[in-house]
């Protein structure tokens, strides 16, 4: 068809491509790279060094890089070796026979964005493509999303995302306007919400909870965070979480299923106070104060039982959201940095 773009597959250069990296972390510079010597060979090696020393560990880069190149052989070397040639007479090598380790087929073409791609080809008998030298696809480094990664969050990819983001989590009784606060701070925040899923399972299936339906709401609120987070930014907001889930399963049931014993923490809690009057929605159950006033305690000890970082939230709604403001501020200061930044762009 007119105007399409034949795609870099009708003029295969090379069946077997190599390249190697630290990707401490993985961004878009290191995509451009691989993608390009992806497209340009037939079969591409992925050889993913780390050191145990490093900053961001060796498996953890691993398991990015497979995830983002499933289609590619990725493979990891954490061995301790030199790094730069200076560091040992043999450098080259040590390093012709960790590639060949990697890949014992013949190589035709390895890839860099570095002048070590020349040399690195010499070695193992293939031909050098250099990729992107000048960075000028994407002006970013490992370094800066390691100091800043808000600020790099455009040149991040999913995975690298899920590492960094951060989720705070409006916890507490119900009617102590978790909802409400959770949509402000999204608008606030240029993020998204992760919904209750409580209330969308009682709101289909009637209030009467047992156990099983207890761990349902539980999954749900699980698979409604990891569905939000591909639309959030550096920062996510929920309205409640699987843990408090836990503290429900107490109230209503008197126990919780074993199932809800290691739900995964969030960042940040807003542990939402009862010092604002119980409203009846047709979907809540405990209008007595003193029940609200348990219910509170519970969800307090659940977070201090769990060593989770948490700040109380009380007051009427403007106070409320003040302190949620200063809470999030005071706990990532990078993610109100980056909102300044943008507000000053023209």
């Amino acid at each position: 068809m007119a105007g399409e773009f034949p795609g870099a597959g009708s003029v295969r250069a090379a069946r077997r491509g190599f390249l190697l990296g630290k990707f401490m972390p993985p961004h878009a510079g290191h995509q451009f790279l691989c993608d390009f010597a992806r497209a340009y060979c037939d079969e591409l090696t992925i050889l993913v060094c780390s050191l145990e020393r490093e900053p961001i560990p060796g498996d953890l880069r691993l398991a990015w890089m497979r995830e983002l190149y499933p289609d590619c052989r990725v493979a990891g070397f954490t061995e301790e070796v030199p790094q730069e040639p200076g560091e040992h007479s043999h450098f080259w090598t040590i390093w012709r026979e960790i590639v060949r380790a990697a890949h014992p087929e013949p190589i035709d073409v390895v890839f860099a964005s570095e002048a070590y791609g020349a040399r690195l080809a010499e070695e193992v008998g293939a031909r050098f493509v250099p990729v992107d030298p000048l960075r000028a696809f994407a002006p970013v480094s490992g370094t800066a999303v390691r100091r800043d990664p808000v600020a790099a969050w455009p040149w991040l990819p999913e995975p690298v995302r899920r590492h960094y983001r951060r989720t705070v989590c409006l916890f507490g009784p119900e009617s102590t306007g978790k909802t409400t606060l959770a949509a402000a701070l999204a608008a606030e925040y240029a993020t998204c919400v992760a919904p209750e899923y409580g209330r969308t399972y009682t709101e289909v299936f009637g209030v009467e909870c047992r156990p099983e339906d207890l761990v349902r709401i539980a999954l749900g609120h699980e698979a409604a965070m990891a569905a939000a987070a591909k639309r959030a930014g550096p920062l996510m907001i929920c309205d409640t979480d699987p843990v408090l889930t836990a503290v429900w399963s107490d109230m209503l049931t008197g126990g919780r299923d074993p199932q809800l014993a290691n739900a995964p923490l969030c960042d940040l809690y807003l542990l939402t106070d009862v010092d604002e009057p119980w409203v009846d929605d047709g979907t809540r159950y405990f209008p007595d104060e003193s029940t609200r006033r348990r219910f509170f305690q519970a969800c307090e000890r659940e977070l201090v039982v769990h060593g989770a970082r948490y700040v109380r939230i009380g007051g009427p709604y403007e106070t409320r959201l003040a302190q949620a403001r200063a809470a999030i501020d005071d706990a990532f200061p990078a993610v109100r940095q980056a909102l300044n930044r943008s507000a000053r762009r023209p």
